[in-house]
């Protein structure tokens, strides 16, 4: 199905002035959709003048459809339809005294010039179903007062304002309404206005009240309500805002009405946003527990770490020192992940921080660091922190692997190279791979049967915590060892 925009540029000489003014007006037609209990299409004008062509359609919430069929890309040339050529000629609403019937459906159709400036740009359709048509209540008749208000500001080319924008919460017509006139009074509540208000502490009833009066007391004890507020709950200004006290929070929207350039009133949409606004607080409140966690996991590994490398200081055997030194190394890959989750929102890390930190560490500690270099090319991307965790310490026992053996300092040997970390994201892979320019593996190496610490731990959380595959071999172009991971991951 064709958009208004496609239409538009196609079928019609309008321009984009033209075409941002009804967008805004299909942004907000729900609304008029609703109070009417009616169907509407827009109708846009041919380029050569011959006809119409449906740019957009809106189907009531409130009421039964007039049109079982999606028209919009649909035309109709001039006559078939008179009351759209009148409407569109003359500039005014136009009705018809007798329904149409389609498909055994009587229906009602009512035209509206959609006017911007002093020119009619489209034409609005708005078809009602007659078959359920029955004595209207006194909801209905507060609906269709309003719907006809907002169908003269579009004719007037006042509504929609301009100024408005409508966020995600923005209230429906069935969500709750009120009706007050040009001095703040509530000529109308819905039943689920009514509750809203109910829900806030309301005892009596709102319809006679002041609803400005009404929502300060609710509020504010009885205190005068700021200027914003007030201007909402009068309806002299369109605009959205929450209100809330300890009982309840309602989300609201005003949308004044004008008749002659006059402010006769308003229509206030109303939403009870309770319970969305308990469940944000909760989750507000989880993730900050959640990184207060991070953050103290941090704190003490760094505080075991202090305690290692003291006693370290106090051990004089060379191989205690070494040992206590390693074991520093890998408590501490664990607190940058820890670190850097406490300061995100979510369980997820962007690693390529952390692979640097960790670089910069393995750099730090090693006896060797300023004769070798680690960089970094490639992304890691975004991680989970069950993926992140392991794989620092992965990197941590590699990296400094390759400084102790590759870059080791022995009786007349260079110990200065270069390390080079590389990562590539593809959909649901991780491949990283780690190289030196050091002196290579030694013959008959295998990672099953090698003793050392550090590579067990290697394969013990790649093939089993991470559920992925490690290649250890020589480097192709010169001397050196290559170390390839691919691991899967969630995108």
């Amino acid at each position: 199905m064709p958009s208004l925009s496609d239409v538009a540029r196609n079928h019609t000489t309008l321009d984009q002035a033209d075409l941002d003014r009804l967008q805004l007006l299909v942004s907000d037609w729900q609304m008029l959709a609703d109070l009417s209990f009616a169907d509407l299409v827009l109708w846009l004008p041919d380029t050569e003048g011959l006809g119409f062509w449906a740019g957009a359609q809106m189907r009531p919430t409130t009421g039964p459809t007039a049109y079982l069929d999606d028209i919009v890309g649909s035309f109709i040339p001039r006559e078939r339809r008179p009351l759209l050529d009148q409407a569109y000629d003359g500039g005014r609403i136009c009705r018809e005294g007798d329904p149409e019937w389609r498909d055994d459906v009587p229906v009602r159709v009512e035209t509206i010039p959609v006017r911007r400036g002093d020119r009619v740009i489209a034409v609005i359709a708005r078809n009602t179903n007659l078959l359920g048509v029955r004595t209207p209540s006194r909801l209905e008749i507060a609906y269709l007062q309003s719907a006809t208000d907002l169908a003269r500001m579009i004719t007037d080319g006042i509504f929609p304002y301009g100024g408005e924008r409508l966020l995600s919460t923005t209230p429906r017509v069935g969500d709750g309404c009120i009706r007050v006139d040009r001095h703040g009074m509530v000529t109308f509540a819905s039943p689920n206005a009514l509750s809203a208000y109910r829900r806030m502490g309301l005892v009596t009833d709102l319809v006679g009240s002041r609803l400005k009066d009404v929502t300060g007391e609710l509020l504010h004890s009885g205190h005068k309500v700021d200027d914003v507020l007030a201007s909402v709950l009068t309806g002299r200004a369109a605009k959205e805002l929450e209100i809330e006290n300890a009982d309840a929070t309602l989300f609201l929207r005003a949308i004044p009405l004008r008749a002659g350039g006059e402010h006769v009133g308003a229509l206030i949409l109303l939403r009870d946003v309770t319970e969305l606004r308990s469940r944000e607080r909760e989750l507000v409140t989880k993730e900050a527990t959640i990184r207060e966690i991070h953050h103290r996991v941090k704190n003490n590994l760094q505080t075991v770490a202090a305690l290692l490398r003291m006693q370290g200081r106090r051990i004089t055997v060379p191989e205690g020192q070494a040992a206590l030194a390693e074991a520093v190394r890998r408590v501490g890959s664990i607190a940058i992940v820890h670190e850097t989750l406490s300061e995100s929102f979510d369980e997820h890390v962007d690693f390529d921080d952390v692979a640097d930190r960790v670089a910069a560490m393995v750099a730090d500690v090693s006896t060797v660091a300023t004769s070798v270099r680690i960089r970094r090319s490639g992304s890691f991307g975004v991680l989970d922190s069950e993926v992140a965790t392991p794989l620092a310490m992965v990197l941590t026992e590699l990296m400094q692997n390759s400084v102790e053996h590759a870059f080791g300092a022995r009786t007349g040997e260079d110990a200065s190279g270069t390390i080079e970390l590389e990562a590539h994201r593809a959909v649901g892979r991780l491949h990283v791979v780690i190289s030196d320019d050091g002196r290579g593996l030694p013959d008959g190496f295998d990672t099953e049967t090698s003793g050392n610490l550090g590579l067990s731990i290697v394969r013990t959380l790649v093939l089993g915590e991470l559920d992925g595959t490690l290649d250890f071999r020589p480097r192709t172009s010169g001397p050196g060892t290559t170390v390839t991971l691919d691991i899967p991951i969630k995108d």
